[in-house]
C-alpha cells in the first residue's frame, strides 16, 4: 500500500477517535499533540485528500522585489529587448536599481524576460573581381618554414639565425608564382623580394596586394602608423600601387593563402635533403620545362624524399605496368631511393 495513503488513513482514524472520545484521549492514545489534532479536525471534510500536508512555501520574502522595481525592470527590458544581463543590470543601476546581478537574473528567468537573441547575420561575399591582364594585381604573403622540415646545412643555418621565411608572389591573372626564402622577416626582406619579383615577372606590375603585417605596412602600428615602411617606399619608387586587405581577413588574399596551404601539404610535411633552401623552393615552384636543368636526375636531387611521376594512360593495364617498371628501373640506375612515389595519369588524376 502507498505510504501516503497509510499516513492519511491514520490521521483519519485519529480525527474520528477524537470526535468520539475527545482530543485529550486521542492525543494520549496516538501520541500526537493536541494542536495537531485540532488542525486536522478543522481541515477534515470527509475525504482523505483534505488531510494532506499543505505547502510550507512562504507567501512572500523579506527581500523580494517590490512592485516598483519589477515595473522598472519591465520598462527597461521593453526598451532594450536584446541587451544581455550585464548591460541591462548596468542600465538599471544608473536608474537607481540596487539589487545584485544574480537577483536580477532570477527575476528575468521567473518572469520570462530574458534577452531575445538575434540571429547571426548571413555573410554575403562580394562578387569576385576578375583581372583582365597579367600584372594588373598580384598578391604577396609570408609563411614561416618549420625547422623540422630542414636537415643538414639548412637546418644548422636555421638553428643559428632562427629559421627561414618563405615569401610568395602570385599573379591573380596568370597564376605565375615566384618564391624566395629569407632569414629575416622584416620590411627590408619585403623590399628586396619585390625587387626580385619585378626582375623575374615578365610583365609590368601595376598593383601589389598584401595583408597588414609589419613587414609590409605600419597601418596597425599605433606608434608610427603614418611612417612609410621601406617596402612601401620601394613600391612608390617602382611606380606600383599598394593595396591593403581588410585587417584579420586572410580570405581576401585567397590566392596566395591557398598556395601556402598546398606548399604545406606537398613540401613542408617531409624532410628534404637540401643545402640551399632557395634551390629547393625554385625547383618546387617553377614548372619543369622552365628550369635550366630539366633532367630527372636534377629533379630528384632537389626533391628526393617524395617522387611524383606523370605517365600517359595506355590502352591496357599491361602496357601501363611496363611504363611503371621503366620508371623504377631509371630510378635504380640513378641510385635514388625515394620514400614515396606518386603516379598519376596525364589526363586525369588517380
Amino acid at each position: 500500500m502507498n505510504t501516503l495513503t497509510q499516513t492519511l488513513k491514520r490521521r483519519q482514524a485519529i480525527v474520528k477517535y477524537a470526535k468520539r472520545y475527545g482530543v485529550s484521549k486521542s492525543s494520549t492514545r496516538y501520541n500526537v499533540s493536541r494542536p495537531t489534532i485540532y488542525k486536522w479536525m478543522k481541515r477534515y471534510d470527509g475525504h482523505l485528500g483534505s488531510l494532506k500536508d499543505e505547502s510550507r512555501k512562504p507567501h512572500h520574502h523579506a527581500k523580494q522585489h517590490a512592485e516598483a522595481e519589477l515595473e522598472q525592470i519591465r520598462n527597461m527590458r521593453r526598451r532594450n529587448p536584446n541587451a544581455g544581463i550585464v548591460v541591462l543590470w548596468v542600465k538599471l543601476r544608473r536608474k537607481g536599481y540596487s539589487r545584485s546581478i544574480s537577483g536580477l537574473l532570477k527575476v528575468l528567468k521567473s518572469t520570462g524576460q530574458m534577452a531575445v537573441k538575434l540571429p547571426n547575420p548571413k555573410y554575403t561575399p562580394k562578387p569576385y573581381e576578375k583581372m583582365q591582364y597579367p600584372g594588373q594585381r598580384v598578391q604577396i604573403d609570408v609563411k614561416y618554414v618549420p625547422n623540422s622540415c630542414l636537415v643538414g646545412a639548412a637546418a644548422a643555418e636555421a638553428a643559428e639565425t632562427g629559421g627561414y621565411f618563405q615569401y610568395t608572389f602570385i599573379d591573380k591573372y596568370s597564376r605565375f608564382r615566384y618564391l624566395e626564402a629569407f632569414m629575416e622577416h622584416n620590411t627590408y626582406s619585403s623590399s628586396e623580394f619585390i625587387k626580385h619579383c619585378v626582375k623575374r615577372f615578365p610583365y609590368a606590375i601595376e598593383c601589389v596586394q598584401t595583408d597588414n603585417g609589419s613587414e609590409f605596412t605600419n597601418r596597425l602600428n599605433a606608434q608610427c602608423s603614418d611612417k612609410e615602411t621601406l617596402f612601401e617606399r620601394t613600391l612608390r619608387e617602382l611606380g606600383i600601387r599598394h593595396k591593403l586587405i581588410k585587417p584579420y581577413t586572410p580570405r581576401h588574399n585567397g590566392k596566395v593563402e591557398r598556395s601556402h596551404r598546398k606548399d604545406n601539404e606537398y613540401f613542408y610535411v617531409k624532410n628534404y635533403q637540401v643545402t640551399a633552401f632557395n634551390t629547393a623552393l625554385y625547383a618546387y615552384a617553377t614548372p619543369l620545362e622552365a628550369r635550366q636543368d630539366t633532367s630527372l636526375e636534377n629533379l630528384l636531387r632537389v626533391m628526393n624524399y617524395n617522387m611524383f611521376v606523370t605517365i600517359d594512360k595506355a590502352e591496357d593495364k599491361k602496357a601501363e605496368a611496363e611504363i611503371i617498371i621503366e620508371v623504377f628501373q631509371e630510378l635504380k640506375e640513378l641510385q635514388f631511393n625515394p620514400k614515396s612515389i606518386y603516379i598519376s595519369y596525364g589526363d586525369s588524376d588517380t
